[in-house]
């Protein structure tokens, strides 16, 4: 007897992610790689050690309010690009950041406030806008 065949898809046949999906993915990577970094560089400033328990200690509120915004914007603006999705982002990784962290009991002096304001607008607005500029030149 012979019975209609159901399409099924494969992971082999499965279409690929678009480029505007990896290329998403790829900017959350970084991120997240460089607010682990902006931690690192605080800690390792302020002779606190570089151990990457700290470090993430230190990084989490800020990644988890990264991860928020992501979340949180991917619905109406895309997080990865420079205006407005990405300049919200960073004011939401800073502000919420900075608000869990005061939540768990870490320091949120003005000093520290103004720094990672400075430090998290350049480490996430500078890729998009590398990434924008080179949109642009390939259109």
């Amino acid at each position: 007897m012979n019975h209609p065949r159901t399409a099924t898809t494969s992971p082999a046949t499965s279409p690929a992610p678009s480029r505007t999906g990896r290329s998403r993915a790829m900017l959350l990577a970084l991120d997240v790689v460089l607010i682990i970094l902006f931690a690192a560089l605080g800690r390792d400033t302020h002779q606190h050690g570089l151990n990457p328990a700290g470090i993430l200690v230190t990084a989490s509120p800020f990644l988890v309010a990264c991860l928020a915004g992501w979340l949180l914007l991917r619905r109406r603006l895309s997080p990865a690009s420079l205006w407005p999705g990405g300049v919200i982002l960073w004011l939401i990784t800073v502000v919420a950041g900075l608000g869990i962290r005061a939540l768990f009991g870490g320091g949120v002096a003005l000093s520290f406030a103004v720094v990672t304001l400075c430090v998290l607008g350049a480490f996430l607005l500078i890729p998009r806008l590398a990434a924008d500029l080179l949109a642009r030149r390939n259109h």
